[in-house]
Order: C-alpha cells, then sequence, then structure tokens
C-alpha cells in the first residue's frame, strides 16, 4: 500500500458521531476544544465559521470542512451575531429560532481513530482542510456530497449504515485533496506525497520498512544530493527522514503491542531491528516507558 493508505489502515477510521445541524434566524454558538476530528458538511444554507483570532469562514451548500483537531470555533448565521457556549450533543441540533424550515442545514460530527496511534495521522495533517463546493462539485469528491445529501433526506433501510461508509470515504477522499496546504504552508505528510522526488522516498519506506534505511540511500531514491534532500524532507516533512521512520516503525510496534499477537522478538524482526533487546531500547527511549508495560496498559 501506498504510505496514507497505511497510516489510514492503521488507525481504523470510523464515523463515531454524525448528526443533522439546522437553524434558522439569527443564531450563534461557540464550542470548547476538544480532540476527536471534527467535520461539517453543508447541505443547504449557508453559516459563518470563526476560529480564534481569524477572520470568519464562509461555509455555503455543499462546502466539507475537516478538522483534525477540533479547536474552539463558533459558528453563526452571520458574522458577528453573539454566540453562546454550548457543549457537543450525539443528537440532532437546531438552533436559533425553534418553528417552521430551517435555512441551514448541515450534517456535523466527528471521527474516531485507534487510540494508540491517533497522534500520527493527527501529526502529518493541517490544521484544517475545506474543501468549497465550487472546487470539489466536479469531483469524485463532490460525487460523494451528493449521494451523501440525498443519503440523508431519504429514509432507506440501512440509512445509518450507508451514512457510516460514506463519511469513512469522505474522510479518505478529504485527507488526499488535490488542493491541500497548496500555498506549501503546512508541512506534514500530504504534501510528502505530493513532492515527486520524495514521494518516491516514503514509498520505499513503507515498502520496506525493516531496510537499514540511510539518509544517502533516500536520497539516491529520491534523485536528489543527501544535503538537498535532507534539507527539503525537513521543509515539507516537519521532520528529519530518519526521525520519520522511527516514528513509522513505533507505530507499528504499538499496534503489534496492542493486539498482542506477536513476541518482542518477531516485532522487532519485523519492523528492522537487530534484536528484542535494541527495539525495547529504542521503544522506552522513544516513548518512556518498556513494551511490555505498554502491552498491558494501552499508553505510554
Amino acid at each position: 500500500m501506498d504510505p496514507l493508505s497505511d497510516i489510514i489502515a492503521l488507525l481504523r477510521p470510523n464515523a463515531a458521531v454524525s448528526k443533522p445541524i439546522s437553524g434558522k434566524g439569527a443564531w450563534g454558538v461557540r464550542y470548547a476544544s476538544y480532540d476527536s476530528p471534527g467535520f461539517t458538511i453543508v447541505l443547504s444554507g449557508e453559516a459563518w465559521l470563526t476560529f480564534d483570532k481569524e477572520e470568519p469562514l464562509r461555509l455555503a451548500p455543499g462546502d466539507f470542512l475537516l478538522l483534525p483537531t477540533t479547536p474552539a470555533f463558533s459558528l453563526s448565521s452571520e458574522p458577528g451575531v453573539r454566540c453562546d457556549p454550548v457543549e457537543p450533543r450525539a443528537e440532532a441540533v437546531r438552533h436559533g429560532e425553534k418553528e417552521g424550515d430551517p435555512d441551514f442545514m448541515a450534517l456535523g460530527g466527528s471521527f474516531a481513530f485507534e487510540r494508540v496511534n491517533a497522534p500520527l495521522l493527527l501529526s502529518l495533517l493541517p490544521g484544517r482542510i475545506h474543501v468549497p463546493a465550487s472546487e470539489g462539485k466536479a469531483t469524485r469528491f463532490g460525487r460523494l456530497i451528493e449521494l451523501l445529501t440525498e443519503e440523508c433526506a431519504a429514509d432507506y433501510p440501512g440509512k445509518d449504515l450507508i451514512l457510516q461508509r460514506m463519511l469513512e470515504a469522505l474522510l479518505i477522499e478529504a485527507l488526499r485533496w488535490r488542493s491541500v496546504g497548496k500555498d506549501g504552508a503546512v508541512a506534514g505528510l500530504l504534501n510528502g506525497m505530493r513532492d515527486p522526488a520524495l514521494s518516491r522516498a516514503l514509498h520505499a519506506i513503507h515498502a520496506d520498512v525493516r531496510a537499514s534505511w540511510t539518509v544517502a540511500e533516500l536520497a539516491g531514491i529520491s534523485g536528489m544530493s543527501r544535503s538537498a534532500f535532507s534539507a527539503r524532507f525537513g521543509e515539507v516533512m516537519g521532520c528529519a527522514p530518519i526521525e520519520y521512520l522511527a516514528g513509522w516503525r513505533m507505530a507499528l510496534a504499538k499496534e503489534a503491542l496492542i493486539r498482542g499477537a506477536k513476541s518482542l522478538d518477531r516485532i522487532a524482526d519485523e519492523i528492522g531491528y537487530e534484536s528484542a533487546s535494541a527495539f525495547s531500547t529504542a521503544f522506552r527511549k522513544r516513548l518512556g516507558c518498556p513494551p511490555g508495560r505498554f502491552a498491558r496498559q494501552g499508553v505510554a
């Protein structure tokens, strides 16, 4: 698999909560920050999303917004409306006037990732992925939005399961959306995968994590000098090449330890360590606890 598929498979994402959100008239709400990745799909009408110290962002019909980590934010019918603090809820939410047809409708909620490796994906993503309807309409992403909107409006048997699977597909499409980080300001895996030279090195790492990769070897695969490759990798990925390799190895190790089906010797061999002792030393140094304790407790 390619690096993004590897990471998504390891995290086993699912739409933990999805609920209708609607509003009518003038309204505004404010949410505190929370850990789960949040999303919003605007079905009709418009609303304004505001993060601290940022200009309001208009959300129009067909827009998709993914927040890999969800900071505090306000959602309102228009900029400048007073926003009352509210808590996230699992059931349908109605803002503003309670009577009459809503003039804003959206599907919102959060995704859940495998807990032990969730920080891995979050560290590799930009803080926000916004796909405007104007950009996504003619793509597979846009078609997914249309299908999801139709499913929300219908009442077919199996609706909840269909929505769950569509949202998971939508998450993956959002993660590989071509315009994510196009300004080059956000380091991470998505930008690395879009860089032809770095993409070759990333594919090599994920294809053979057992290999004793050196920066010189990865630079050769990328067709760059060692110094140019190191500088480019750090700029785009936000870490050094060998640091990325070590992080991916530890992510695989944590997954294997939690599942409990493999010995330390086998885990060490599969991720490129010469012995269980060498693996244990590296694991303790990186995570602050021995592999055995991690396997028992599930946390470092």
